[in-house]
């Protein structure tokens, strides 16, 4: 059997080479241990998604009037609170929008809401005005669609939360992970009466919003 000759300067090249390569052994070993350790936590904790609930929606503006117009005028508030659930995982809202969706229909602009963390069984609340800034144009056949609505004496608008979440536990802070959150709202219009054809698109009591209620959370 050959023997491998590691002799003079060769000898120091294989030797460099050993070392280099339990090195890298060592390393390999070190990072799989890591991700070993955090898999296993990750496990054991089993983060719960956040709960989310509308608990209001003050509609200080809802107007269309096709066929003379399909633009959109809107204002109102939107109540929302969020509880987290876990009792060892804290979570960081980063760069959440809230906005409102008609027949999945943006109609208002996205607003912004702070950068937040949320303890252990922490809740919070905010409660973003959002607005159909510059005006938003429908499609007609959903500018028909809203104002038969109104008419009717019933709206319903979605209430969404989009943005992104990262999970703590102890030191450790994960990468980003997407949060989609969907709220119905039912309002009434003139307390269920409608405006008869007549879209005056607000006024105080005119848009009442019918009960809190839970929101389809997904991260």
């Amino acid at each position: 059997m050959a023997v491998k000759d590691c002799g003079g300067h060769k000898g120091c090249e294989c030797e460099r080479d050993r070392c280099y390569r339990k090195c890298c052994k060592w390393l390999i070993a070190l990072v799989l241990l890591v991700l070993f350790v955090v898999l296993i936590v990750w496990l054991v904790l089993r983060p719960h998604k956040p709960k989310f609930y509308l608990q209001d929606l003050s509609v200080l503006c809802l107007n269309v009037t096709p066929p003379a117009s399909t633009y959109l005028f809107t204002t109102m508030q939107a109540t929302v609170a969020s509880r987290n659930v876990n009792d060892k995982v804290g979570v960081y809202y980063d760069k959440v929008d809230v906005y409102a969706q008609y027949k999945d229909v943006a109609i208002t602009v996205p607003t912004q809401l702070p950068v937040e963390y949320q303890g252990h069984n922490d809740q919070s609340v905010w409660s973003p005005y959002l607005q159909s800034m510059d005006h938003v144009q429908l499609p007609p056949d959903l500018a028909v669609a809203l104002a038969q609505d109104e008419t009717a004496g019933y709206v319903l608008i979605d209430i969404r939360v989009d943005g992104q979440v990262r999970w703590k536990v102890g030191a450790w802070i994960s990468g980003h992970y997407h949060l989609r959150v969907n709220c119905p709202a039912l309002l009434t219009v003139n307390e269920g009466k409608g405006s008869y054809g007549l879209n005056s698109g607000g006024g105080d009591g005119y848009f009442r919003f019918q009960q809190a209620a839970a929101c389809a959370v997904d991260v």
